[in-house]
């Protein structure tokens, strides 16, 4: 059953993500992504993940489908112009990869290369449209492409702890008119922020997977609440990291992301991981949150 299928199913979904190697050793992040085989849903590959110079998200992605899995190809409109994104877009298409998470991207003087030139030459919501059109069988210009028209299943990101929220919601609201089928959320560490974000997008037909983040330490905590927008981490969760020995960290992440997920599970379709290195670790929050 593919991933999309999935969603028509209203299957509760979990995704885990992994970010591609800078460079081109691939072994490790496929080793990785043989610990949760049968255990996810899809498995997102991040775009040049904060900015960062590293091995495309396509060729990640191309590897694991010829594994088996289901990759979500992340595409953002940080790097490419209107045509890169199109032709890239195409290219994952010929490759069997069938899902797609538009994002707008980090900004360049965030990453190992602040020189470099951002394009931006479309936003994601444009980009959505274009995916669309595509599928449509056409380009952005309204020319035909040739043969079958490219299928897919299009996710798009929000975050729930955005103040003020209702430019996110808005910002859906075209999303799903331009074609977004899922959403994938920032980092939900607050349940009460995470359930007013619900009750105002109550009138939305659309499949929330709410992401998890997880926190190595209070000092990440206190990080994320000082420069990450629309992420609050509750103070009692810092307690808890804080209280961790340097050695017992690791579970204590586990622990509350497992808390987490066990929350919000009721409350939405679907979880996304979002690991940030500890991929060998997602097996380990998997089980403690009865996935």
């Amino acid at each position: 059953m593919t991933f999309k299928e999935k969603i028509q199913l209203g299957k509760f979904l979990v995704t885990s993500e992994i970010g591609p190697p800078k460079g081109i050793e691939t072994k490790t992040i496929l080793e990785d992504a043989e610990l949760i085989r049968g255990r996810v849903d899809a498995i997102n590959v991040t775009d040049l993940q904060s900015s960062v110079m590293r091995l495309g998200s396509l060729a990640v992605c191309s590897l694991l489908k010829q594994k088996g899995f289901e990759p979500i190809f992340q595409v953002t409109c940080r790097d490419r112009n209107r045509l890169a994104l199109q032709s890239d877009i195409l290219s994952a298409a010929a490759l069997s990869i069938e899902n797609l998470l538009i994002l707008t991207g980090d900004h360049t003087t965030l990453g190992d290369h602040p020189e470099a030139k951002p394009v931006f030459d479309l936003d994601s919501v444009q980009l959505l449209q274009v995916v669309r059109k595509l599928q449509e069988g056409f380009d952005m210009q309204a020319n035909k492409l040739e043969g079958s028209a490219p299928k897919f299943c299009v996710g798009a990101v929000v975050n729930p702890g955005a103040d003020p929220l209702e430019p996110q919601i808005i910002k859906m609201e075209k999303k799903i008119e331009a074609g977004a089928e899922f959403f994938q959320t920032q980092a939900v560490y607050d349940i009460n922020i995470f359930e007013i974000f619900l009750s105002k997008i109550k009138h939305l037909k659309t499949t929330i997977l709410a992401g998890i983040v997880l926190l190595k330490s209070a000092g990440m905590a206190r990080y994320m609440n000082e420069n990450v927008a629309g992420v609050t981490v509750p103070q009692n969760l810092i307690d808890e990291m804080s209280a961790a020995p340097k050695e017992d960290r690791a579970k204590r992440s586990i622990e509350i992301s497992a808390r987490l997920i066990k929350e919000l599970k009721p409350m939405c379709q679907g979880i996304h991981i979002m690991p940030i290195g500890w991929d060998k670790k997602v097996p380990l929050v998997l089980e403690a949150a009865g996935l």
